[in-house]
């Protein structure tokens, strides 16, 4: 497991209702993170139903959801599971961590 945390941005530059990817440096894994109400999620940016970028979707605030623009597939952002067809897997959700002033996160699987 990675003890090595990724830094997205500043607490600032990450408002909510907005998203922001980046790429885990261990593992190379892309990861889209979301300021959900001030709450911060992470999952990988990759959909399940289609290797196919989460973060070119459309991330819907309001439901805390995001859907994959190749089929439509939406997940819950605050814990990865799928919410429709064609996605029947979720996603993997990454830890985030508030420090220094920025956000963090990190691919903690084994």
């Amino acid at each position: 497991m990675s003890e090595n945390w990724t830094f997205v941005c500043a607490i600032g530059e990450l408002l909510p209702g907005e998203m922001k990817t980046t790429w885990d440096e261990t593992t190379s894994v892309p990861i889209v993170v979301f300021n959900h109400d001030g709450a911060y999620y992470a999952l990988e940016d990759r959909c399940s139903h289609e290797d196919f970028e989460l973060s070119a979707g459309g991330y819907d605030a309001e439901a805390a959801s995001i859907e994959c623009v190749l089929h439509g597939a939406r997940f819950d952002i605050r814990d990865g599971r799928a919410l429709c067809a064609p996605a029947y897997t979720g996603v993997p959700k990454f830890p985030v961590k508030l420090e220094h002033g920025a956000v963090w996160t990190r691919d903690d699987r084994d």
